[in-house]
C-alpha cells in the first residue's frame, strides 16, 4: 500500500508544477497591477519605485524562478492589497471552504442514501420513477443557476434567508443547497442502481430465506456490498465541490478560498492569487491520493501493478 501512495506521488508532481506555471503566467495576463495601487497622478518615478518593490521590474523567466523558490520555502510573498502575508490569508481562509465542502458531502450521502435505496427496495414504482426524475434534474441543474434562483426567491422575495455571511446558521442554508443539489443527485442514482443489482444478488435472497427482516437486509447485506462504487463516486464529488465553492463563494460572499481568488484576481494581487491556487491544488491531490488508497483497499488489482 505504501508504494501504491509513493507512486501516486510521484504522478502528482507533474500536475502539480504545471498548475504553478500556469497560474503564474494566467496572473500576469490580467494586467499591471501599478494602475490599481497607484493614484492617477502617480509619476514615473513612483511608478518605477512600486514595480521595483514588488519585483514586477525583472524579467518574466526571473520573475517565475523567484516564485518557484518561494514556492520551495513556502514562501508566497505578501498582498499588495493588505501587507499581510499571501500564504497565512489563503490558510486563513481555506477552514471555511473546507466546513462548507464536508457538511456538504456529508449530507449528501446521507440523502442520496436514504433515497436511493428507499427508490431500489421497489422499483419501477411511483417512488422510485419520482426519486429518479428529481435526481437526475438535481444532477443538471448548474450551480451558479440554482445559487442565483435562491437569493431571488429566499432572499429577496420571501425574505427569509440572508443573501451572504456566517453569522446565523440560516446564512449557511443557501451555500449548502447550492453545493449539495448536483452531488444528490448524482449519488442518488449511483446508489439507487447499486442497491438494486445487490437486493437481487444470491446472498440478499438467502438472508431471506432465514428470515432477516426487510431492514436488515437492506442495510447490512445489501447497502454494505452497494458502498464501494458510492464512495468512490463520493470521492470524485467531494474534490469537484472544492472548485464548485468557487464559484458559490462569491455569490454569497463566503469568508473562504474560492472569494478569496476571486477578491485576488480583481485587485490583481498576484501573491495571494497563487499561495491560493497552490494550496486549492494540493488539497485536491491529496484528496485523490486518498480516494485512490481507499479504492486500492478493496481491490487489490489496482494497488499491485500488472505484471508482464
Amino acid at each position: 500500500m505504501l508504494a501504491f501512495v509513493r507512486r501516486r506521488m510521484y504522478t502528482s508532481a507533474l500536475p502539480l508544477i504545471v498548475v504553478l506555471l500556469g497560474v503564474f503566467l494566467l496572473a500576469r495576463l490580467t494586467g499591471d497591477p501599478t494602475s490599481l495601487y497607484l493614484p492617477e497622478s502617480a509619476t514615473q518615478e513612483q511608478r518605477e519605485a512600486f514595480a521595483a518593490k514588488n519585483g514586477f521590474d525583472q524579467p518574466l523567466l526571473t520573475q517565475l524562478i523567484d516564485y518557484f523558490k518561494g514556492v520551495i520555502h513556502l514562501d508566497f510573498g505578501t498582498s499588495l492589497r493588505t501587507g499581510e502575508s499571501a500564504s497565512e490569508m489563503a490558510l486563513r481562509a481555506f477552514p471555511a471552504t473546507l466546513q462548507l465542502a464536508i457538511t456538504t458531502m456529508l449530507l449528501a450521502i446521507v440523502g442520496a442514501v436514504v433515497i436511493g435505496c428507499w427508490a431500489a427496495y421497489r422499483p419501477n414504482s411511483l417512488a422510485d420513477r419520482l426519486s429518479s426524475l428529481l435526481s437526475m434534474t438535481a444532477a443538471s441543474i448548474p450551480d451558479f443557476w440554482f445559487a442565483i434562483t435562491g437569493v431571488w426567491l429566499f432572499a429577496v422575495l420571501l425574505g427569509v434567508l440572508p443573501t451572504s455571511g456566517v453569522d446565523s446558521g440560516l446564512s449557511w442554508i443557501l451555500p449548502i443547497a447550492t453545493l449539495m443539489i448536483r452531488p444528490l443527485g448524482v449519488l442518488t442514482q449511483v446508489v439507487r442502481g447499486a442497491m438494486v443489482s445487490a437486493l437481487s444478488a444470491p446472498y440478499v435472497r438467502l438472508a431471506r430465506s432465514k428470515g432477516a427482516s426487510d431492514l436488515r437486509v437492506v442495510t447490512h447485506h445489501a447497502l454494505r456490498n452497494a458502498a464501494a462504487p458510492a464512495l468512490t463516486v463520493a470521492g470524485d464529488l467531494a474534490v469537484g465541490l472544492i472548485n464548485g465553492a468557487v464559484v458559490v463563494e462569491a455569490i454569497f460572499g463566503w469568508p473562504g478560498i474560492g472569494k478569496l481568488m476571486i477578491d485576488a484576481i480583481l485587485q490583481r494581487d498576484f501573491a495571494v492569487l497563487q499561495a491560493a491556487v497552490l494550496l486549492t491544488a494540493v488539497a485536491i491531490f491529496v484528496l485523490n491520493i486518498i480516494i485512490d488508497a481507499c479504492y486500492a483497499l478493496l481491490d487489490a488489482r489496482v494497488r499491485e501493478p500488472a505484471r508482464v
